[in-house]
């Protein structure tokens, strides 16, 4: 896995707060669909404010109903191999909701690949990249000096 960017620092939590999971303060793009039986009875996008192993702060595009079932699709800052991004997906309850403010539970949670624009260029890209960084040449398997 690659990372790039600033490392993770946890958030600061003031003496009344009663969570017990430490929480990542991390801005990324999400998607969400709020579910009732397994259908989608809304869905946006958004951006995370902060993340523990526990739940979740998010921003929404539009109001969304405390109590209800929601799946997140986050885009995560780690390629896979350098160069498959990917996607954290959550599934949990909406706890609480300010204006366009949601918290919501980590109840269940894995990561995904997410598809690539340029599919196999993208790949083929990285791979001579990677190549490239590591002095092999094209079509051969000897280092350069």
């Amino acid at each position: 896995m690659h990372w790039e960017g600033p490392a993770l620092t946890p958030t600061k939590m003031d003496d009344n707060d009663r969570r017990t999971k430490t929480r990542f303060r991390i801005w990324r793009e999400l998607r969400y669909k709020v579910l009732s039986k397994g259908n989608a009875l809304q869905s946006g996008t958004g951006n995370t404010v902060d993340l523990s192993s526990g739940g979740v702060a998010f921003l929404t595009d539009q109001p969304l109903a405390a109590g209800m079932p929601v799946e997140l699709s986050i885009s995560w800052p780690a390629l896979l191999d350098a160069v498959c991004p990917m996607r954290l997906s959550i599934v949990g309850r909406i706890l609480r909701v300010d204006g366009r403010r949601a918290v919501c539970t980590v109840d269940r949670h894995e990561f995904r690949t997410q598809g690539m624009l340029g599919g196999s260029t993208l790949v083929a890209n990285g791979v001579a990249l990677e190549r490239y960084r590591l002095g092999v040449r094209s079509g051969s398997s000897a280092a350069s000096a």
